[in-house]
């Protein structure tokens, strides 16, 4: 059947508010901004100060890396008296930014987050909020006590596509929600860089990846649900293949040493090395080379000796690889989400929902396709997007530049109206990535506290 297209749908409310999806315009007054954790997140977030110079400065930063600290510090040229090499020595002077982007790694978040609350400042932060319940708790608290907004990274709430599925859903052109099915594939490459070799490969030492990885995900099915709580929910995954019984037989502990490297999709030689021989030093080569030096001495150096150029079944990784998560929300309506390991596209997100009218549809950037039942016809609703998205902004469907632009522009107009992942709905979707990993664990199925 041929299908019509759509630009736009009746809505019930705006997901736009002020309108984030446009070119930032004039505000009131510019931001100042400290940023602590000057890795990838950080860097990136921060360059938002580069493209709209009139809307946001940052005026310090707080890394224990000396050379993370030089990059920033050279970029943005702060003064040296607010250049720290570590977040807690900032957060003892008296305020002296509008806002903070928080983006430590995960075990990191709560206590800067804390204190800078404290302190007066909001907060952007980097997701998750916390690894713990109880964390993420404690952070909502010292927002609401210091009166100060919070922004949690999510960023998908802000993709184009994401907000236009939301806007499908409100509009009633599939009737009422039934089931919704989503999928995240990691990508083969991907899984192995970050959760077998990378920061996020040990519970321990990070978090477990639902969290990790898909609280993205959780959240957006919580989005899409509307005012629907979640009654109950189920889990079930474990981690697969990267493990010391399949190691090929032969294989090195590190792959610039393995005689059977060829072989192997995980090489670092591949993942890693061919693109530093073609000139690419981004990333996720730019994360190898933890000095600060990104060229092929360097790299070679770094998966020599350091995390990157291990063999992918000799590594202390234990979280898990594939995971399925079941819920149960007011009114009978069901969902399902899928993280996977193993597949060929990396983050091109996957959904289904199913309504008593018609079934909408969507993958990667879109468009959303709507099969009315009743017409018997496919519509198409594609998403709206700003003229342009700056390309240091652009990742996540350009989602990173609508976040930090409604950011900005909630802290200077002082309006936290702007936020889309605020504290409260993002709490409640942390609350039920916790119910699902401990369902996980512990075999059962969980029922959400009222």
């Amino acid at each position: 059947m041929g299908a019509i297209h759509s630009n736009s749908v009746q809505r019930k409310h705006s997901l736009l508010p002020k309108g984030p999806a446009e070119e930032p315009g004039a505000m009131s007054r510019q931001i100042t901004v400290l940023v602590i954790g000057a890795g990838c997140r950080g860097k990136n977030y921060a360059s938002y100060a580069q493209c709209y110079p009139d809307r946001m400065k940052v005026i310090g930063v707080a890394d224990p890396r000396k050379c993370a600290r030089k990059t920033l510090q050279e970029k943005f040229i702060i003064d040296k008296d607010n250049v720290f090499d570590d977040w807690e020595a900032a957060a003892e002077r008296e305020k002296f930014a509008d806002a903070v982007v928080i983006a430590t790694q995960d075990q990191l978040h709560k206590a800067p987050a804390v204190a800078f609350a404290k302190k007066g400042y909001h907060i952007l932060l980097e997701k998750p909020m916390a690894v713990t319940p109880e964390d993420c708790k404690e952070i909502v608290q010292a927002c609401k006590t210091g009166n100060v907004i919070l922004a949690v990274c999510h960023v998908l709430r802000y993709h184009p596509i994401s907000l236009k599925i939301k806007e499908v859903l409100d509009s009633g052109v599939i009737g009422d929600i039934c089931h919704i099915q989503h999928l995240e594939p990691v990508g083969f490459w991907h899984f192995a860089h970050s959760f077998v070799r990378g920061n996020w490969r040990n519970e321990a030492e990070s978090s477990f990846s639902l969290l990790a990885k898909s609280c993205h995900d959780m959240d957006l099915i919580n989005f899409w649900m509307g005012g629907k709580r979640c009654l109950k929910v189920s889990s079930f995954g474990s981690l697969s293949h990267f493990t010391k019984e399949h190691q090929p037989q032969g294989a090195a502990s590190r792959c610039l040493d393995c005689s059977v490297e060829q072989a192997c999709p995980y090489s670092a030689k591949k993942i890693y090395l061919e693109l530093g021989k073609k000139g690419y030093f981004h990333w996720p080569v730019s994360v190898v080379c933890s000095s600060g030096e990104c060229d092929i001495e360097s790299l070679t150096n770094a998966l020599r000796h350091g995390p990157y150029g291990r063999c992918v079944y000799e590594c202390d990784n234990d979280v898990v690889s594939n995971q399925v998560v079941n819920m149960e929300f007011e009114g009978g309506v069901t969902a399902g989400f899928t993280m996977i390991a193993f597949t060929e596209k990396l983050g091109v997100r996957k959904t289904t929902i199913y309504g008593t009218k018609g079934e909408l549809s969507c993958e990667g950037d879109g468009p959303v396709v709507v099969f009315d039942f009743l017409q018997r016809k496919k519509v198409t609703f594609p998403p709206d997007t700003a003229a342009a998205v700056p390309r240091n902004l652009a990742g996540h469907g350009g989602a990173d530049f609508y976040l930090m632009n409604s950011f900005v522009s909630a802290v200077a107009e002082n309006d936290p109206s702007l936020i889309l992942s605020g504290a409260e709905e993002t709490l409640n979707s942390h609350l039920l990535v916790f119910a699902a990993e401990r369902s996980r664990k512990e075999n059962r199925v969980v029922h959400l506290e009222t």
